[in-house]
């Protein structure tokens, strides 16, 4: 018995349709409204740096992939359920009065608009908002250059393997979905409506289903041909082989003729199908399906499986050479570490130069930094912070100056408005957002240099901590002589800038002096109309921003305010440094960000985890996230001003496809050949980029096949023995440091970015490689190469010979008392004078939440010797005895001279006033107790030693003063005696 289903398609009441139309709008505004507003504020934004084109641009491709996915695949949902249901058997058999599905068809045919229109319009809307985001494949596509260079295999561009083959995976993936959706819908309906009946006698498929689904998977099949011929060009990206990427033995002489043979294969299948929806036999469709399958399992798996391992892998070395020496090419060119920018040489490791000619080094002893950027973070706030809501990052930065004709390396930092650290009613919502909006300042400290010891004739405070040079609104607003001038020292974008400011609506904090204080920078996005008000109330839930009463005309709102964060909204398509840092250009301070270009198929480049080559011991540096790259290039120096937030993107490799395939579709963003030359002078050599390249070359320095598959002169980046954990292959890599040197082949003292380098599994030195900075030979590699016997000790076991050195072992009970926390800082590995130079400095800190951190020693180790001491002049002489510094030679430069006081007695009263004299008496107490302490290295009675011996050389003074100046002793002509200094010396 059959009954033909309902055919009226009864309409909604129009209560039910006002119903539906209010709850669609209701979820509609719930998700498309917080979206909008968003967009609305992004748009604001772009418009304030002066960027809309690149938020237009993504916007409508954005749009355009959103609608054209949603039309893919809600469109051919919606044929395939179209089709399914008018062709529709007129009689559906039915099993019994309880048919299960008898229901569902008369609920469909009763809402078919409902269920024809809705189902597809949601699936398609679901689609488009999954896809949209897939916007870069697509625009690469479209504006993909050629990179002039062809891959060794199929002999095409490396361009399409970077811009055309993503988008057409990309593509493939989407029509596999639509074809799938598509299928899945047919299924459905036929099996509803009875055009596909199962565990029947006869047809289980009606002539209309077998017509539709066998056409629908046709073109299923035809794509999976499709699929596989561009399949042959993913084989140089093979990450078959655990050594190499790129296509090996087995993919060149398997797996592509497989690819071929699968690709007809399914190309038969596929008119099989189409064939068999005209016939009323399936058994051709079912023949093509297991044929498929079958050869897919014999050819495309087995016989791969069977060569590589009864052929390649006995004669892997002679089988993979080929694939091998194309890996090593291709990554090379792909990081930027071919032959022409790496220069590499041998280097002794062992000095036999006199101890008097090492110590005569003019180019890296005297700069030789003791201050450690990752350390000294709570140091320059507590000492240089100011008031209490200013704030420095947990990591500080390494750039260099020329100060009274010298190029130094600094310690640098940006005096930042530290929002958790406004206390009680400065945490009300107008003083955070209102009042306290911007910080104050830049200060750098020499790196190579302590207060320990000061010029003759001026008192010290406590020693170990950095000789700072400040450049602030107070400098500013003096007129002062400042070391690096800045005109415009207020910060309102910086790396502490996590929360939004409204300026011009009251008086702002500026200084002591001044405290109301309106912005005139270009900065910010305008708050004085009550649509914007409402957009930001909106945007941040903050009713204060609507109603409060001091925004009004002028008054602007800043967000987005870091400066790696700005960098990576305008120019969405670089990957951003994880290490911002300050430079002051041309009078104003100003964020320099390094950009990347990247790619993840580079035919065969070994594919890298950014995420893992650029991890170590370092806090306070934004993480990469852990996607793979087959290439890099530093194509781009961005700069945000820390005054007004305006970005800057300046191209520095104008050569490079990736770069030239975005500027087409961002023209006009990136400058050339525009860089200041002052600009260009603070550009460091990038750490994320040294990291990666580093990593690889611990690898690719090897140019032979052979040698590469044997591993044995293979390399590893060391870890750090100063933070954390060295045991086991887990140990978290030693951090490259940046360091002011002048090594093998250089005329000068360099700014560069190093990096010891390790024996693969041993820790044993291997090589030692700097990049250099200097705007004259930015990029070169050098790689000083160690001898294979009797290899000199790596790092790690440099900081072995420090902690098991005799008298670090017998300090080790002072170092560690329960109230002073001990910290090791950077270790230096330098080459001087055909030797290695290790150097590390030792801070204290007292158990203090307050307490910050001093430099209380220096180790030193060169040769198999240990110095120890308070300088590294003194642990130098430790290492090549006293007296190989000739003493009539005023100290290095940058150097403070040393720590011992000039003589041991105190300076003769010459007859003065019972002050002066008790002045006296007082300085050779606290210089015995000083001496005493030294010799025990009993910190604590050394510090209370050094700040007695300041408050007597300040009495002593002060009586001088009173007596008129008529204090000197004979000894010195009748000029007034100066006190020892009261510092310990420096290094």
């Amino acid at each position: 018995m059959a009954t033909r289903p309902p055919i009226g398609m009864p309409k909604l009441s129009r209560r039910a349709k006002i119903l539906l139309s209010i709850a669609g709008a209701l979820i509609l505004v719930l998700l498309v409204g917080a979206r909008l507003l968003d967009t609305y504020v992004d748009w604001l934004w772009f418009g304030e740096v002066g960027f809309q084109s690149v938020f237009t641009t993504v916007l409508i491709t954005r749009v355009i992939l959103f609608f054209s996915i949603a039309l893919l695949v809600g469109g051919l949902l919606a044929l395939s359920l179209t089709i399914a249901y008018r062709a529709r058997p007129v009689f559906v058999p039915v099993s019994g009065a309880d048919d299960p599905l008898a229901r569902y068809r008369s609920t469909i045919v009763q809402r078919v608009r409902l269920f024809g229109i809705g189902i597809p319009l949601a699936v398609g809307l679901i689609a488009g908002a999954t896809g949209q985001s897939d916007w870069q494949p697509v625009q690469m596509m479209l504006h993909g250059t050629a990179f002039g260079t062809t891959d060794p295999e199929f002999g095409k561009d490396i361009g399409f393997y970077a811009f055309t083959l993503p988008f057409i995976g990309w593509l493939t993936t989407w029509l596999y979905v639509s074809v799938i959706i598509a299928l899945i819908g047919a299924v459905i309906t036929h099996y509803v409506f009875g055009g596909i009946r199962l565990g029947t006698k006869g047809e289980n498929f009606s002539v209309a289903a077998r017509v539709q689904l066998s056409v629908t998977a046709g073109v299923f099949v035809v794509i999976l041909a499709v699929d596989y011929w561009f399949d042959r060009y993913e084989l140089l990206f093979s990450t078959r082989n655990e050594l190499f990427d790129g296509a090996t033995y087995t993919d060149l002489n398997a797996v592509l003729p497989a690819k071929l043979i699968l690709m007809f294969i399914a190309g038969f299948c596929a008119v099989a199908f189409f064939v068999g929806a005209f016939v009323r036999n399936l058994q051709l469709p079912a023949i093509a399906i297991v044929l498929l399958i079958l050869s897919s399992i014999l050819v495309g798996w087995a016989w791969p499986a069977v060569l590589e391992q009864f052929s390649v892998r006995p004669n892997a070395a002679e089988k993979e050479a080929k694939s091998i020496g194309r890996n090593i090419d291709a990554t090379k060119t792909a990081f930027g570490i071919t032959d022409d920018k790496v220069e590499s040489q041998d280097y002794a490791g062992v000095t036999q130069a006199e101890p008097t000619q090492i110590r005569d080094d003019k180019g890296t002893i005297p700069n030789i930094r003791l201050l450690d950027p990752s350390i000294l973070s709570r140091t320059f706030t507590q000492r240089e912070g100011g008031e209490n809501f200013y704030g420095f990052p947990e990591k500080l930065d390494v750039d260099r100056y020329v100060v009274d004709g010298k190029e130094q390396d600094y310690v640098v930092a940006a005096r930042e408005l530290d929002p958790n650290r406004l206390v009680d009613n400065q945490t009300s919502w107008i003083n955070k957002h209102l009042v306290y909006t911007h910080g104050n300042g830049f200060v750098a400290a020499p790196a190579n240099k302590i207060n320990r010891a000061l010029a003759e004739g001026e008192s010290s405070g406590e020693g170990g901590y950095p000789v700072f040079t400040v450049s602030d609104l107070d400098a500013t607003k003096a007129g002062a002589e400042m070391d690096i001038p800045v005109r415009e020292p207020r910060i309102y974008y910086g790396e502490l800038a996590t929360d939004y400011a409204i300026v011009n609506a009251r008086g702002e904090y500026d200084t002591a002096s001044d405290q109301n204080y309106r912005y005139k920078g270009k900065g910010g996005v305008a708050v004085d109309g009550w649509l914007n008000r409402m957009v930001f109330f909106a945007h941040y839930g903050e009713r204060n921003i609507l109603f409060n009463g001091d925004i009004g005309e002028g008054s602007k709102i800043m967000y987005n305010r870091d400066p790696r964060e700005r960098v990576a909204k305008v120019a969405p398509w670089l990957t951003a440094d994880g290490d911002p840092y300050p430079a002051v250009v041309d009078g104003r301070i100003k964020w320099i960000v390094d950009g990347y270009t990247t790619l993840e198929n580079f035919p065969y480049a070994q594919r890298t985890a950014l995420g893992e080559a650029t991890a170590d011991t370092l806090s306070g540096v934004a993480r990469q996230d852990n996607r793979t790259i087959s290439y890099i290039r530093n194509s781009v120096k961005a700069t945000v001003d820390a005054f007004d937030g305006s970005v800057s993107l300046y191209a520095i490799d104008e050569k490079d496809p990736v770069l030239k395939a975005w500027e087409q579709v961002f023209p006009g963003t990136v400058k050339h050949g525009e860089i200041p030359d002052d600009l260009r002078a603070h550009f460091r050599y990038p750490e994320d980029l040294f990291k990666v390249q580093r990593e690889l070359l611990a690898q690719y320095h090897v140019d032979n096949a052979g040698q590469f598959f044997s591993t044995q002169t293979f390399w590893d980046v060391p870890p750090d023995p100063t933070g954390g954990n060295n045991e086991g292959a887990a140990a978290p890599n030693q951090p490259p440091y940046y360091v002011m040197a002048q090594v093998p082949g250089q005329d000068k003292p360099t700014f560069q970015i190093t990096s010891a380098m390790t024996l693969l599994n041993r820790q044993f030195l291997a090589a030692w490689v700097s990049v250099s900075s200097e705007p004259e030979d930015y990029g070169k590699f050098r790689v000083l190469r160690l001898p294979t016997q009797d290899q000199p000790k790596g790092p790690v076991q440099v900081q072995n010979e420090f902690e098991t050195t005799d008298e670090v072992t017998e300090n080790r009970t002072l170092f560690n008392n329960p109230n002073v926390n001990v910290r090791y800082g950077n270790l230096l590995t330098l080459p001087v004078a055909d030797g290695l130079l290790y150097v590390e400095p030792i801070y204290i800190e007292q158990k203090d939440e307050n307490a910050f951190p001093q430099l209380a020693r220096v180790l030193v180790y060169f040769g198999g010797k240990v110095g120890f001491a308070p300088t590294v002049d003194e642990a130098l002489d430790d290492v090549f005895g006293a007296g190989t510094t000739d003493p009539t030679d005023p100290p290095d430069e940058g150097q403070p001279p040393s720590s011992e006081p000039p003589s041991s007695q105190p300076p003769d009263s010459g007859g003065g006033s019972p002050e002066l004299g008790q002045a006296v008496q007082d300085i050779a107490s606290a210089l015995s107790r000083l001496k005493e302490a030294r010799a025990n290295n009993d910190f604590a009675a050394e510090g209370q030693a050094l700040a007695d011996l300041d408050k007597a050389a300040q009495a002593y003074e002060a009586a001088q003063q009173a007596a008129g100046g008529n204090g000197g002793n004979g000894g010195n002509g009748g000029q007034p005696s100066s006190p020892p200094s009261s510092g310990n010396g420096g290094g």
